[in-house]
């Protein structure tokens, strides 16, 4: 009796694994979580230094136009991803990137208007008594942001990284057009992909789609602490 009622879950449990086996099996699932983590961790760090020396610049130097530069750059958060998306891809071929990994990344150096917003604002809540000292003590500017700014803006950063990750892992649109090779995939076109060869084959597709969507809830629930703080300080002053 107790074989005749545990079979139906037996045969779902086995179909579930299968499926499983089948996604590792039709499409190189490891290459693609490598190249994915691969941008990820460049785009992370890419952010995290560039938006945070920029951040540093707006909220703590004292430069001509400096307010003026930061509305500018402000005002480039209102120019949607498509009117710059041509002239980009044709720099990018340009220089020889095409099919390359490098336009997923190289944008990250640079610094996003979003992410320096958040930082500038995390910024100018920290006392200017701490600047004062460091410069007391002989410290110089890069030496105040590397050993006072940054150590304080933890918070900030950890969302940064989240949202970095975030936008990252999902990216569909730029694999899309700028990568023609199968090997260089991330794992958002690994999932396209199988989609096109498996065509109603929803098990697998299911399959792939949570293999793709756990790193994400796994860093959401081990990272909700910092990601809720980050958001929740930004913008208050001591």
């Amino acid at each position: 009796t107790l074989q005749v009622d545990y079979c139906p879950l037996w045969k779902a449990s086995f179909k579930l694994v299968n499926n499983y086996r089948e996604v590792l099996r039709l499409v190189p699932l490891l290459t693609y979580i490598k190249n994915s983590t691969i941008l990820v961790t460049i785009n992370i760090l890419g952010q995290i230094f560039a938006s945070s020396l920029v951040a540093f610049a707006f909220a703590r130097l004292r430069w001509p136009a400096r307010d003026f530069c930061f509305m500018l750059m402000l005002a480039t958060l209102m120019i949607p991803y498509q009117v710059t998306l041509i002239p980009q891809f044709l720099i990018f071929k340009t220089l020889g990137w095409y099919n390359t990994l490098t336009p997923l990344w190289i944008g990250a150096f640079f610094g996003s208007p979003f992410f320096i917003f958040l930082l500038r604002q995390f910024m100018r809540g920290i006392p200017t008594d701490l600047e004062d000292s460091a410069k007391i003590d002989g410290s110089g500017y890069f030496g105040i942001y590397w050993r006072i700014i940054l150590p304080l803006v933890k918070p900030a950063l950890a969302t940064i990284g989240i949202f970095t990750f975030l936008g990252t892992w999902n990216d569909f649109m730029g694999p899309l057009i700028y990568l023609n090779d199968q090997n260089l995939y991330p794992l958002s076109m690994g999932v396209f992909a199988l989609q096109v060869f498996q065509v109603g084959n929803y098990g697998l597709m299911m399959a792939a789609s949570i293999l793709m969507t756990l790193p994400v809830i796994m860093l959401f629930f081990f990272a909700q602490r910092h990601f809720i703080e980050g958001i929740t300080l930004t913008g208050l002053k001591g």
